[in-house]
């Protein structure tokens, strides 16, 4: 290349001053715009996620407030309403700074005077094809928002899940982990489970089948087993468990030696498995008090002694040893095979 000459070079600089002094008002209304715009966007942040944070903050003391009562602390999980709650304000802190700092980023690039149309068209297609792809996971998240919200279980409760059932130990908006019976932890995407089962909810019922005797008084029985449950309402801690008198429904079945007498107890949520045993346990004790017989087994058979009269041994022999004879007496004699053909 060759060197300009001193000429062309003056013009150069002399173009270039003109053009930043008439562009650079221009420049320092834009960059104030965009620290404003950021500066906003910023301070909106900021405040709406601690708006949210109080909030969420205040439902948590008012679930422990309820849960030291005597009444909310069986109707209220202050640890589930927390985790709910936490989740809950997750969700809505992400959505705020979502949608505060998308809004504040496409209004700087406006300042700038560059064309959003291709940017968001691009957005847009690669948008949907992220949907299509992680549909899955999209799936999982939109079912554990609204899982948390309709509040269908929390930390705590015994479901049945359908793919899985045992005690939920921790709700996330993808995946649930639930603490099956044999200590297995189960991991279940929000997305895969279609229906739910919750037994930890409103409250629960202990049905205990009584089989017993076909002739045993059924009468009887139903006082005895009535007695019982009056009785084991009125102990601790099955006073608290129990919240309505044991009550006998009458014969759920008949068989030929046995009937079956079902009862219900309505318990505390997830008491019914511990309330039937116990009452299993008395009425088996009740039972046995009162002579009951628990299932229709084999008869018992009474053997007393006899008095034999005088001579009648000597009788009962000599009727033996002639039927013997004339049996011997009536059986054909094998005949020697012979060896002619």
């Amino acid at each position: 290349m060759f060197p300009l000459a001193a000429g062309d070079r003056d013009a150069s600089v002399y173009r270039a001053s003109g053009w930043i002094q008439e562009n650079w008002a221009d420049w320092l209304s834009a960059g104030l715009r965009i620290l404003l715009i950021v500066a906003i966007a910023i301070v909106l942040r900021s405040v709406v996620r601690r708006t949210i944070s109080r909030l969420i903050d205040r439902m948590n003391r008012g679930a422990e407030a309820a849960a030291s009562t005597a009444l909310g602390g069986l109707l209220v999980n202050a640890e589930r309403r927390k985790q709910r709650s936490e989740a809950i304000g997750s969700v809505l802190r992400s959505v705020a700074s979502f949608l505060i700092l998308g809004t504040a980023a496409l209004t700087v690039l406006s300042v700038l005077k560059i064309n959003l149309a291709p940017l968001l068209a691009s957005a847009g297609v690669a948008g949907v094809a992220i949907g299509f792809g992680a549909r899955n996971l999209v799936t999982d998240f939109l079912s554990g928002v609204f899982m948390i919200l309709e509040d269908q279980y929390g930390v705590g409760d015994v479901i049945d899940a359908g793919v899985a059932s045992g005690t939920v130990i921790e709700v996330g908006l993808r995946v649930t982990k639930l603490r099956g019976d044999n200590g297995e932890i189960w991991y279940v995407r929000n997305g895969e489970v279609k229906r739910i089962g919750n037994l930890s909810q409103g409250w629960a019922t202990a049905v205990v089948d009584v089989q017993v005797g076909a002739g045993e008084d059924l009468e009887r029985a139903r006082q005895v087993i009535a007695a019982t449950g009056e009785d084991m309402g009125k102990e601790d801690p099955w006073d608290e468990m129990l919240w309505e008198p044991v009550r006998v429904l009458g014969l759920e079945s008949v068989g030929t030696d046995f009937v079956v007498i079902q009862t219900h107890a309505r318990t505390m949520p997830g008491r019914a498995t511990d309330v039937a045993r116990e009452l299993r346990w008395r009425i088996k004790r009740a039972f046995d008090e009162a002579g009951i017989v628990i299932s229709g087994g084999t008869p018992t058979v009474e053997v007393t002694e006899a008095t034999v009269p005088e001579g009648a041994a000597e009788v009962a022999e000599m009727r033996r040893q002639t039927a013997v004879e004339d049996a011997r007496t009536a059986s054909p004699v094998p005949s020697p095979a012979s060896g002619e053909h």
